[in-house]
């Protein structure tokens, strides 16, 4: 649990720095930088110029991000029987297709609604990111969590 715990923190601190960078992408206009190209950049793999490798660079945290996501998802349903704590995990797994989706249609469609749901989707996959952290260090200091976990099979630790 101790390690399921660490990994649902760095999973919502790495979210949460993807968002940032989300935000300096989208105020620099970056995603136009592409030339409407999604998943590439400037024809290629890699970007050409500053604006590009702001783009492509999002794009690559936000990949390994989503590897983060599946990774916590995951633990929630082997580490622990708690169905918020699963259900908050599973909540962040789920939007993320859509977020994928928003995030390319960035690039195509760069339209106010489109940045807003493109953030919205950002901030339900964090919320729920957030929530699956603070659950999870609440259920470790509960006074009964062991007991619980003990009864349920799930290791409590490690």
């Amino acid at each position: 649990m101790v390690r399921f715990r660490h990994l649902a923190a760095v999973t919502t601190g790495l979210t949460f720095s993807l968002i940032l960078l989300g935000v300096y992408t989208a105020a620099m206009g970056a995603g136009l930088s592409c030339s409407a190209q999604w998943p590439f950049c400037d024809g290629g793999l890699l970007p050409q110029t500053f604006p590009s490798f702001v783009e492509w660079f999002h794009r690559l945290i936000a990949m390994i991000t989503g590897f983060f996501i599946i990774g916590t998802t995951v633990g929630a349903w082997k580490y622990t029987a708690q169905k918020r704590i699963r259900g908050a995990a599973t909540l962040a797994l789920a939007v993320t297709p859509l977020q994928m989706v928003l995030g390319g249609a960035t690039v195509f469609v760069y339209t106010p609604v489109v940045q807003v749901a493109h953030h919205a989707a950002a901030m339900i996959i964090f919320g729920s990111l957030l929530a699956t952290t603070l659950w999870s260090y609440e259920t470790a200091r509960a006074p009964d969590a062991s007991p619980a976990d003990a009864a349920s099979g799930v290791p409590s630790d490690d």
